[in-house]
């Protein structure tokens, strides 16, 4: 009886010890779940870049220019009128001339003196901005004031040859430019980040999960109620109301980790290029899908029918008539369809089963866009299907 019971308890003891060593492979082998950093989930609010804009003339071009358009010349005669030239209009030839559109973007906290890129286009007939060299341009924001000031020789990536027969040649686009560090901030934009009581972090991609466990990771690490979730993209942390203290806290918090949710099942397809992702998540309700295509062909040939010439020989010499030329239509029409492959989905079946069924029947992009239409107006794709 006591042997018996001891070889209970060994067998017993033998399958807790082989239970506990799988359950440790299955975690050893599982994958650790992904982290990210707060920095690369949210943006602050208030804290962002501003978009300037300007007009402005590039010169020293190699005839590549505007030639006699009128704004190009209008522009030109003011340049010069305010060196204390005289100059008619109608007599610039602004072929090494252009007007241009000049672009950038002035970020958070820039102070004046520093440098900022510059993009310019051109906005005439010009042909190419390869060697030119932007005047001063005054850029502007949305307020009409200047905040910065650009001017410098353009670096254009594009190339552009036009023969004396009419052939050209381009390579990408002659006609955009960009200066490195070609504008010197002038002024400073305003920010509630040194005076606002709070800090707003807003997702990058709205979720009330991830905000939840944003707010949470942030108390327990600073402690309660430093911050709250407002809603599904906006966490607010109080900020501390020592100015010398913001950076460094703020600096805390985008350094911390957390584990984001699953983001919601998508499929989305881009109509234009074919191209179809289906994320994580995806899953199928029973569904049968037959998928087939039917060519159909329609070939028109035209026959000419010229008939011989007719004689008469009746009465007196002989009248030849010639025959008239008739054009007729052969139509061939042909049926191509190759047979349907049907494929079947098992009940919840997940996104590796979806991409080797429709790889199994040699499904193109077209094919499984319009497979994917029809099982969600069917009720059998449990997914958004989000067409852009």
């Amino acid at each position: 009886m006591k042997s018996m019971l001891e070889r209970i308890i060994s067998v017993s003891l033998v399958a807790i010890c082989l239970a506990v060593a799988t359950s440790e492979e299955s975690a050893a082998q599982a994958p650790p779940p992904l982290r990210d950093r707060v920095k690369d989930m949210v943006s602050i609010g208030g804290v962002r870049s501003n978009q300037l804009v300007g007009y402005g003339i590039v010169v020293g071009l190699n005839g590549s220019g505007d030639g006699n358009v009128a704004a190009t010349s209008q522009t030109m005669q003011s340049l010069m009128a305010r060196f204390g030239l005289t100059v008619d209009a109608n007599a610039i030839n602004a072929k090494n001339t252009a007007a241009v559109m000049v672009t950038a973007e002035l970020p958070a906290f820039a102070k004046p003196g520093q440098k900022i890129d510059v993009t310019v286009a051109s906005v005439g007939k010009a042909t190419s901005l390869r060697g030119g060299s932007l005047l001063v341009t005054q850029l502007v924001g949305p307020d009409n004031e200047t905040y910065a000031i650009a001017q410098g020789n353009l670096a254009v990536g594009g190339l552009g040859i036009t023969g004396k027969d009419g052939s050209s040649l381009t390579v990408n686009i002659p006609t955009v430019g960009r200066i490195p560090g070609g504008a010197s901030v002038e002024r400073i934009v305003s920010n509630p980040f040194e005076s606002a009581p709070a800090f707003m972090l807003n997702l990058n991609t709205p979720d009330f999960s991830n905000s939840t466990q944003l707010a949470h990771v942030i108390n327990t690490t600073f402690g309660a109620g430093t911050a709250v979730s407002l809603d599904g993209t906006t966490v607010k942390v109080n900020a501390p109301r020592d100015p010398d203290r913001r950076v460094s806290f703020l600096a805390a918090v985008e350094e911390l980790m957390i584990t984001p949710s699953a983001p919601p099942a998508r499929v989305i397809v881009n109509s234009r290029t074919g191209t179809i992702v289906i994320s994580e998540g995806v899953r199928l309700s029973p569904a049968a899908v037959s998928h087939g295509s039917l060519t159909v062909r329609i070939k028109e040939n035209l026959n000419v029918s010229q008939p011989n010439a007719g004689s008469n020989n009746g009465g007196i010499g002989n009248n030849n008539a010639a025959g008239q030329t008739v054009v007729t239509r052969d139509s061939t029409i042909a049926v191509d369809q190759p047979p349907a492959r049907t494929f079947l989905f098992a009940p919840d079946v997940q996104l590796a089963s979806i991409v080797d069924a429709v790889n199994a029947v040699g499904a193109s992009p077209s094919d499984l866009v319009a497979i994917l239409e029809a099982l969600k107006q069917a009720g059998a794709l449990h997914a958004d299907l989000i067409v852009i």
